[in-house]
């Protein structure tokens, strides 16, 4: 479907317009898709990103500054993230026995588990999401979308 279409939009855009709102309306729809499959989970996507991030950490402790600039969201309250990933077990949050001014967060087993369960699912659902998309077509919307991000 035409993003006019989908908009039920009566006027014309310019290119550069219809692009950037095509862009916006697109990552919407991409979200939502994967927020529905987060949600039995009780996770967001915000907290979805720091699990792998740590889980990327391979073992070694991440502090809030690395997880901030890691993030897709950079707009995300970090602390808040973690505090809530601690509640439910997730994460840990200690203090850097080297530099006590420094917060180290580490992923927990239990953590590494939830990831493990919904890698699978969310791999299924990003092959559903993509599923009209060819190969050759994915390569260069990549292309296309890291070169947009160049400006």
């Amino acid at each position: 479907m035409k993003i006019e279409e989908a908009l039920k939009s009566i006027h014309s855009m310019g290119i550069t317009t219809k692009t950037v709102i095509n862009i916006m309306y697109t990552s919407r729809i991409i979200e939502e898709e994967i927020v529905s499959v987060l949600k039995p989970y009780d996770l967001n996507i915000p907290q979805y990103n720091v699990l792998r991030i740590l889980r990327g950490q391979n073992g070694q402790p991440a502090n809030l500054s690395t997880l901030q600039e890691r993030m897709v969201d950079r707009n995300s309250n970090t602390t808040r993230l973690v505090d809530k990933l601690i509640k439910k077990g997730w994460v840990n949050r200690s203090v850097c026995k080297s530099n006590r001014r420094k917060v180290e967060i580490l992923i927990t087993n239990k953590g590494l588990e939830i990831l493990k369960e919904l890698d699978p699912i969310t791999d299924q659902n990003n092959e559903k999401i993509l599923s009209n998309i060819s190969k050759e077509e994915l390569e260069a919307l990549n292309t296309t979308l890291d070169t947009l991000r160049t400006f």
